[in-house]
Formats: C-alpha cells, structure tokens, sequence
C-alpha cells in the first residue's frame, strides 16, 4: 500500500578515487578492502561495516563530487538515515512478533522513544540480489504495474549514484479505511561485500508540493537490507525496517495492523513479479 519504503539500490560509485592521488587514494583503498573482509554472514559485521565508515573522509568524498549546496543536503539526508536505520536493526532486543506467516515470513514490531512504533519485515526471497536489485531500483517506476497498493513511483532528481529523491504515490486500502498519501523521500543506497543497504527519509523538493485530494505522510527512517543466504548465493534474505507517519486521523490499532499487513503483501508482490520475469525469460524466443 505504501510505495514510500520500497527503497531504492544502486551500487557504490568508485568514480571519487579515480580523481585522487598519493595517501588518500591508498587510504580509501585500504579501508574498501577492510569493509569488504568485514562482509560475512553475522549481522554485527554488516551492521558495523556502516558504522566504520569515517564521517571526515565521506565529507570529502562528497565535495570532491562537485554537488551544490542543495545536493550535498540531500544526501547528508540519505546517510542520517541510513545510519538511523542500521542503529536500530542492530539493537536485537525487544522485538515483539505481530505475525508469523506459513512460509516463514515474520513482522516484528517494538516502539522507539523517539520515533514510536516501528516494524521488520524478514523474510527468505528465492531470487539473488541481483535479480531483487534490478527490479527494486532498475524498473522502480513500473513499481505500480506489479503491485496494486501503488499507484505511482517517481525519481524526481538523483545525485551521484548513491542518492536520489523520488515521489511515491499509495493506493486507498479496501474500503478506503486509509486513504491515498504520498511521501516525498530522499533515497540512500550503500553496498558493502555483498550486502546491500538501502535507506530512506522524508524530505521536501520544489518540484513536488503538497496535493490536492492526497494526504502527505511522512517515513522514515527506513530501510531494506539485501543480503545472500551464505548457503545458497541465488537466495536472498531481505530485512524491511519500516517506520511512518500515515498523518490524519486514523486510530492507532488500523494504522499498525495496515503496516503489518502491507509488509506481508509486499513479500508476495515481490514474489510473484520475481516469478513472472523467470517465466518470461524461459520463454522461447518468436520466430
């Protein structure tokens, strides 16, 4: 139902250390490798691969970008919250369990002092991250073709290849219980190893003002975390962190069942597009 989570991925840029020389180029390039040994299969390596990063060395990286003022705001937006969302995903404790699907799939939810009920979705995708990552972030527009709670997904403006901010447009629930919102956001997306991050946040653009007749609600921080099954690279587990302000007047208990419940849907959205693309590809070619 809401299209502001559905986040976005694109691979680390390495364009910034072809234009640098001596010890910082050498620097980088250690601290690349070191994340990247850092890469195995526990969730504190990947986490702390994120917090390792150096917030000095990420400021130059940036400038050395040649983004204007507005540009180096939206992605300092991006990286806040990735770094929000990676501290919250790395705290294990006092998870609650909202519901456990057949399959496995499993939403868990716990409420923040400073940013209230937030929900993880976890589940076991039978895709490789490739295949997830060009469907999330390569057809990310057609978003709305395969998945009947969206309505619209639009990239409004990227910034390098780590950064962009989209427009997101949700379908009304069944008996319009929730009715449509739209969520401007800043994107976020980082790859280390072979784990992918990607993050979101509320934000605002001039070329996308509030609606008429839409509701506009906020998220974040969010993110989705992409990552092969060490036993079987073509399985993909996927971590949804979800966290939004639906806005309007909504009873609490209608606002956490219809987040539990859209996270369970995505999973089998996801799935079933993931399958039809397989089918196409086997399909024998026209004559």
């Amino acid at each position: 139902m809401l299209p502001a989570t559905f986040k976005l991925c694109a691979g680390i840029s390495y364009r910034h250390m072809r234009n640098m020389t001596g010890l910082r180029k050498n620097a980088l390039v250690a601290i690349h490798h070191e994340l990247n040994r850092l890469a195995g299969p526990g969730p504190s390596n990947w986490i702390n691969q994120i917090r390792r990063r150096s917030s000095l060395l990420s400021s130059r990286i940036i400038e050395q970008e040649g983004f204007n003022e507005t540009e180096l705001s939206y992605v300092k937006q991006g990286e806040d919250a990735l770094n929000k969302a990676v501290s919250i995903l790395s705290d294990q404790e006092d998870w609650t369990v909202e519901t456990v699907a057949a399959n496995g799939d499993k939403v868990l939810s716990k409420v923040l002092p400073d940013i209230g009920k937030v929900f993880k979705l976890e589940v076991m995708l039978e895709q490789p991250l490739d295949s997830l990552y060009e469907e999330l972030v390569g057809n990310m527009e057609q978003m709305g073709d395969w998945n009947p709670n969206v309505k619209q997904v639009k990239i409004l403006q990227k910034i390098g290849q780590d950064t962009m901010v989209t427009h997101e447009v949700s379908a009304e629930t069944p008996g319009n219980v929730v009715g449509p919102r739209d969520f401007v956001s800043v994107r976020c997306a980082k790859r280390r190893g072979s784990t992918c991050f990607l993050a979101g946040m509320s934000t605002q653009h001039p070329n996308m003002p509030e609606q008429r007749g839409v509701v506009r609600a906020e998220n974040g921080p969010t993110c989705i975390v992409l990552k092969p099954c060490a036993d079987d690279f073509n399985k993909t587990k996927f971590t949804w962190l979800l966290s939004l302000d639906l806005k309007g007047w909504i009873p609490k208990t209608i606002i956490n069942k219809v987040l539990s419940q859209t996270q369970m849907e995505f999973a089998n959205h996801l799935r079933q597009r993931m399958a039809t693309n397989v089918s196409m590809d086997m399909a024998p070619a026209a004559c």
